[in-house]
C-alpha cells in the first residue's frame, strides 16, 4: 500500500507492508519513503496540476526505489479551508425483535442523506452514537433487543472540485487514486494513543499552508477545524522583517529559527544572505526568534479558540495537546504551546 501527502512546500510519499495480528491489530511495515518539493499546492489545493504531478512522480520514485517494488493505486491525504464537517442523525424501525448489521446499514444511510451543499462531496462518515429505545452511548449495537435505533454521525465533505483536481494529479502522474482521506484524521491514527483518544485530545497539525485542528473524546472525533496561517506565513514574515528571498528564509528557519523567543542568546547573531548592493549583513538571532515567536503564538491562540468553539477549553482536555506537521520541528514549539 502506498500514501501521498501532498502539503504547500513538499510531497511526502510512503510505502507499507500490512502486517501484525489480522485482522485484530495490523501494523504498517515502511518499506520506502520519498520526499520532493511542491510548489503546485497552496493551502490544501490544487492549483498546478502539472507541478504537482512532478512532485508525485518524484516522490513517488524515491519511495519505490527504496521499497525495491512498484505501487499502481495511492491513498491521498486532503486537507484545508474547503473542509468541512456537520453532525447528522438517523432514526430508523428495528425490523425484527432485535437490532441486524442491515438496520444498522439503514440507519447509517438515512443519517448520511443530507444536502452536502453546492460543490461538495462527502469524505468521511463517522458514527459517534447510536441509541436503542433511548439508552444511549452504544458503539456496537447489533444483537441488542429493541425497537428503535438511533445514530449520531459526524460527516466530513470536501470540495469536490479540490478533490477531483487532486485525483487528477494522481492520475497525470500515472497512478490510480485509491482513497482519499482527512490529513488530520490520518495523523491522528499515528500519533495519538487509545487512551488519548478516550479521555480527550487535541491534534494540531502545523503545516506549510494551513494548520488542522481534531479534537478527539471518549474515542470518538469531536470537532475539526482549519487556521489558515501556517508555516508559508512564517516564512512570508522572515522575508519581510528580514529583507530575504523565500528561498533563504526557508533555510534561515530550517538552520536558525526558534519558536520560542527566552530560549535564544540575545548576544548570538547570525550572517544574513544579501545582494552585491545590499553589502554584509547581520542580524540577532533573537530578531528571528522574535517574527517565528509572534506568527506562531498567533496560530496557537487561534486553534485555543477552536477548543472553546468546540467547548473544549478551559482544560477540558485530560490528554492535552498533541503537535505535528512539518512546522511542528520548530524547536522551542513545546514550550510556546
Amino acid at each position: 500500500m502506498a500514501g501521498l501527502d501532498l502539503g504547500s512546500t513538499k510531497t511526502c510519499a510512503v510505502i507499507a507492508e500490512v502486517v501484525g495480528d489480522l485482522p485484530r491489530l495490523p501494523l504498517a511495515k515502511v518499506l520506502g519513503v520519498g520526499l520532493a518539493k511542491n510548489a503546485g499546492v497552496r493551502r490544501g489545493m490544487v492549483r498546478d496540476i502539472d507541478e504537482t504531478s512532478r512532485s508525485i512522480v518524484a516522490a513517488l520514485r524515491d519511495a519505490e526505489r527504496m521499497a525495491g517494488v512498484k505501487v499502481g493505486a495511492v491513498t491521498c491525504g486532503i486537507a484545508g479551508e474547503h473542509v468541512s464537517a456537520r453532525t447528522s442523525t438517523g432514526v430508523v424501525a428495528v425490523s425484527g425483535d432485535e437490532v441486524t448489521a442491515e438496520d444498522v446499514a439503514r440507519v447509517n444511510e438515512v443519517a448520511r442523506a443530507v444536502s452536502l451543499g453546492r460543490d461538495h462531496e462527502l469524505l468521511h462518515d463517522i458514527p459517534q452514537e447510536y441509541v436503542v429505545d433511548q439508552q444511549r452511548g452504544i458503539s456496537d449495537p447489533v444483537g441488542m433487543t429493541g425497537t428503535r435505533l438511533e445514530v449520531e454521525m459526524y460527516l466530513v465533505t470536501v470540495q469536490s472540485t479540490a478533490a477531483q483536481n487532486l485525483r487528477r494529479s494522481v492520475e497525470r502522474a500515472r497512478y490510480r487514486p485509491a482513497d482519499l482521506v482527512l490529513e488530520p484524521l490520518a495523523a491522528s491514527y499515528a500519533v495519538l494513543t487509545d487512551d488519548e483518544r478516550e479521555l480527550g485530545v487535541a491534534l494540531v497539525e502545523v503545516g506549510g499552508g494551513s494548520t488542522g485542528v481534531a479534537i478527539f473524546h471518549e474515542g470518538k472525533i469531536r470537532h475539526l477545524a482549519s487556521i489558515k496561517f501556517a508555516g508559508t506565513h512564517v516564512t512570508s514574515d522572515m522575508m519581510q522583517g528580514l529583507g530575504v528571498t523565500q528561498a533563504d528564509a526557508e533555510r534561515l528557519k530550517e538552520r536558525h529559527g526558534v519558536a520560542y523567543q527566552p530560549l535564544v542568546d540575545a548576544s548570538e547573531m547570525i550572517n544574513l544572505p544579501s545582494t552585491p548592493s545590499q553589502g554584509a549583513r547581520q542580524a540577532s538571532r533573537e530578531l528571528l526568534s522574535h517574527i517565528i515567536h509572534q506568527r506562531v503564538d498567533e496560530i496557537f491562540q487561534l486553534a485555543q479558540r477552536e477548543f472553546e468553539r468546540a467547548g473544549y477549553g478551559g482544560g477540558r482536555l485530560p490528554a492535552g495537546v498533541v503537535l505535528t506537521g512539518g512546522t511542528a520541528h520548530l524547536p522551542g514549539m513545546v514550550e510556546l504551546a
